[in-house]
């Protein structure tokens, strides 16, 4: 018995030493173990990042070659310091700084040393590399922007951090990745995947050639080129008529949902977020607090609708069939309400009918629409839980869903919002009377007023505003194509279309028509108020216009927002009316509008907030982020700046 048992202890010994040789020979030969084992040097093989067109076909993203002084360093030697800072440029500081945290991170793995070496400065270091043991040269490609706009629609790329090295284990220390825009929308499309290489060591540390003859080295996957909905020369044409003001545009083809302009204001040239001075110029820009030029004031520009939010409250009484087009209200300028409750009205006065009050943007007409709509219900909670629903059928009060990297929800309040604001009072319509005109607790956003804009052109519903058009060798995500029909009726958008018409015919925005083009449009007007020395102060109003073009079969429904420009005519209806003829006819024949946009700036008015002084204008202080390359300085140079005194036409002042 006990031979029997020396026997089998001496083959299960036997069988464990093979066992474990099977594996090391085996199983920690893999690629996949190839990782974590020191005597291997890993290489990266960067793929081209996938280009980016516009609608059209142009190219608006590319690439261009770029190298990474690389450093390992458990294995750098003894150096000549002094040379070697010459050839890249920095101090002995510098150097010592980037060293220090090289090895923090890791004494064994690369770490980038000094990124984005030019082809001069490359050309020179690398005949002399095998001077500096440790560090090497890695080729990369940066992003080549080939335009000066669209900064926020693109973004741009930077260096990982180490959170998101520890969400993803694709990515190490040194990767570029997607930070904004289509950049970060489309990253894993965009990025491809890398290529690897094995490099056996020798037990000196010397490269000795491909590790297994390179049997597990692989070649890297080419990113994928994607087309966006943007229009770039209608994009450009946005951003040049935002020259000194500060607000968003946003423009939507209605039967798509596909965003055709995305301009946040003030911008910034995406070029200036590339290469070696990339922290530097970001660090400008984000410490820009007056312009926020980082900040998509687009998406996320949150404010009160104004008066083009009337067009909703007229479609939920139609709807809820508390007016119809022939219920009139007489305006006295005054739309008294409740005990001591009174609305101003600035339409002129006289009979209202669901046209003219649209037309005239009268309050007291849409006031009263709004005070029936609630009253309709004994309950003023289940009154506004409706209400509230048709609103937010129109996209409002929520995430749109887009594929934009960034966004916010605004606010449409039900009856659980006002319970919790008066829970100790009996509230009604005409506690919240200002949501009839668009304020109050209302916050939309510029993306959210165009696609309401686009519902309404529609007829009663909208699609998912999406900025991707095409992926190479991809279907598009199918919620992007998938119809959201609101809850209004049909037969109930006539009316409110031929009342956005007869605002340019005989309305609030009558001088901006366009030859040849029927457009449907609204002025709004949101108020602004900021704290200044610890008192809430009022500032000058924001501009705000909704319009869409054709009035059948509409190819554009547009927003447009600006901070601090008086009423909506003024500066936000003149804007969209030249966007929707520049989309449209591809030519400018209103020049005397165009001239009058560029040629007026709101600089005193951003300014306002941050002097006690009277802020006197010049061209020294006009909004001009960084340094420009020589070659963009026209492009970019500001409008020459000018201290005016603004006349507004007749009926401009009407919201």
């Amino acid at each position: 018995m006990r031979q029997l048992l020396l026997f089998f202890l001496i083959i299960i010994v036997g069988l464990t030493f093979i066992g474990r040789l099977f594996y090391l020979q085996v199983y920690t030969s893999s690629a996949h173990n190839l990782y974590e084992d020191n005597a291997i040097r890993k290489v990266y093989d960067y793929p081209k990042r996938g280009f980016v067109y516009d609608r059209n076909g142009k190219l608006l993203v590319g690439n261009q070659p770029s190298y990474d002084v690389m450093v390992i360093p458990r294995e750098v030697k003894p150096l000549d310091t002094a040379e070697f800072c010459s050839l890249l440029k920095i101090t002995k500081e510098q150097f010592i700084k980037t060293y220090e945290k090289a090895y923090r991170y890791s004494p064994r793995l690369p770490y980038v040393f000094i990124p984005h070496l030019s082809k001069e400065d490359y050309a020179v270091l690398q005949e002399k590399m095998r001077k500096y043991e440790g560090f090497y040269i890695q080729k990369r490609l940066l992003r080549d922007y080939q335009t000066q706009y669209a900064a926020n629609v693109l973004g741009f790329i930077a260096e990982v951090t180490q959170s998101q090295i520890e969400k993803s284990p694709y990515y190490k220390m040194g990767d570029l990745i997607g930070k904004q825009g289509v950049e970060l929308s489309y990253e894993e499309e965009l990025r491809g995947v890398k290529g690897i290489k094995f490099i056996q060591k020798d037990r000196f540390n010397r490269d000795i050639g491909p590790y297994k003859e390179g049997k597990f080295d692989t070649l890297p996957q080419q990113g994928k080129d994607i087309t966006i909905t943007i229009d770039s020369k209608l994009q450009e044409y946005g951003e040049w008529l935002m020259k000194n003001k500060k607000g968003g545009i946003v423009a939507i083809e209605p039967s798509t949902g596909e965003i055709l302009t995305l301009v946040s204001a003030p911008s910034y040239n995406p070029n200036l977020l590339v290469g070696r001075k990339r922290s530097r110029n970001y660090t400008k820009l984000h410490n820009d607090s007056i312009h926020l030029p980082l900040i998509d004031k687009s998406l996320l520009r949150e404010h009160e609708p104004g008066s083009p939010f009337k067009a909703l409250v007229a479609l939920t009484a139609l709807q809820e069939g508390v007016i119809t087009t022939e219920t009139a209200v007489s305006c006295s300028g005054v739309y008294h309400y409740g005990r001591n409750g009174k609305m101003g009205c600035h339409c002129g006065g006289g009979r209202r009918s669901l046209n003219l009050g649209i037309a005239k943007s009268c309050n007291s007409y849409f006031a009263n629409a709004f005070r029936k709509t609630v009253d309709k219900y004994d309950d003023s909670h289940k009154a506004m839980d409706i209400w509230s629903n048709h609103i937010k059928s129109f996209g409002l009060g929520q995430y749109l869903g887009t594929d934009l990297p960034i966004g916010k929800k605004g606010n449409i309040p039900d009856g659980a919002y006002y319970d919790k604001w008066y829970p100790d009072f009996n509230w009604g319509a005409t506690t919240i009377i200002s949501n009839a005109i668009g304020q109050g607790e209302i916050q939309v956003t510029p993306i959210h007023l165009a696609n309401m804009t686009a519902a309404i052109a529609n007829r009663g519903y909208y699609y998912t505003p999406h900025i991707i058009k095409d992926i190479e060798g991809q279907e598009i995500n199918k919620d992007f194509v998938t119809k959201h029909q609101t809850t209004i009726n049909e037969n109930h958008f006539e009316p409110v279309i031929q009342g956005l018409y007869d605002v340019y015919n005989k309305g609030t925005a009558h001088f901006l028509q366009v030859p040849g083009i029927e457009i449907c449009g609204k002025t709004g007007t949101a108020e602004n108020f900021t704290v200044i020395d610890g008192q809430r102060t009022q500032l000058t109003d924001h501009s705000i216009f909704v319009a869409f073009a054709p009035k059948d079969n509409p190819k554009i429904a547009i927003a447009v927002f600006v901070e601090n420009g008086y009423y909506g005519a003024r500066f936000a209806g003149r804007i969209a009316s030249l966007m929707i003829e520049k989309y449209i006819n591809d030519k400018i024949s209103r020049t005397d509008l165009e001239n009058w946009v560029l040629t007026h700036s709101l600089e005193n008015e951003y300014q306002k907030p941050f002097s006690r002084e009277p802020f006197k204008i010049n061209a020294e202080s006009q909004y001009q982020l960084i340094d420009l390359p020589e070659k963009l300085e026209t492009v970019n140079k500001p409008v020459e700046a000018q201290n005016q005194t603004i006349t507004i036409p007749a009926n401009e002042t009407n919201r």
